[in-house]
């Protein structure tokens, strides 16, 4: 009676294993490819809309409140409170690109080097991307020269000024939106 009880048993077990393996490959197949910690939603930002006559215009549509907006495709970046803009400037982008969406500021760092070797300030990550962590930040030397684009980068590169606006705006839990 005890080895049919611990047949049972077994066969239980592993029915519950394969359940749950089943479930956790279904959630796993669900989820977009490439989720970072911060994000909160890839489809939070309503589709932006930008006025092309005016490129330093706020994307209507891409929320309310305190938040950073950074545009892809126009390598530019607004500090907006609202539907004010306290600040906007173009940046030069990382060789890795976070997936549009809704994130926020996860972790901040005073002064480091950047993963392509060069000292920075005001580092102010929100996603990661392909496993490489994507954040604002300014070259201490002031450069802001292209990455390499041989290198997996996620720095986004301002001049210092804007580096230290970014740094004063951005605190943790400040959202980020993403926008084509």
């Amino acid at each position: 009676m005890a080895s049919s009880s611990s047949g049972i048993v077994a066969g239980l077990t592993a029915a519950a294993l394969v359940t749950v393996g089943f479930l956790a490959y279904q959630a796993s197949a669900s989820a977009p490819v490439r989720v970072s910690p911060g994000v909160t939603s890839q489809a939070d930002a309503a589709v932006p809309v930008r006025d092309k006559r005016d490129p330093k215009a706020l994307p209507a549509g891409t929320g309310g409140g305190a938040r950073v907006v950074y545009a892809l495709e126009d390598d530019r970046v607004w500090l907006a409170d609202g539907s004010r803009v306290r600040k906007t400037y173009t940046v030069t982008p990382s060789t890795v690109d976070p997936v549009p969406g809704t994130y926020t500021v996860t972790s901040r760092t005073g002064r480091t080097a950047g993963s392509d070797g060069v000292g920075i300030e005001h580092v102010v990550r929100f996603a990661v991307a392909d496993g490489v962590s994507i954040g604002f930040s300014a070259a201490v030397d002031g450069a802001r020269g292209a990455p390499d684009p041989r290198r997996r980068t996620g720095g986004i590169r301002s001049t210092r000024a804007q580096g230290d606006a970014m740094w004063d705006f951005a605190v943790i839990g400040t959202k980020v939106v993403v926008i084509p």
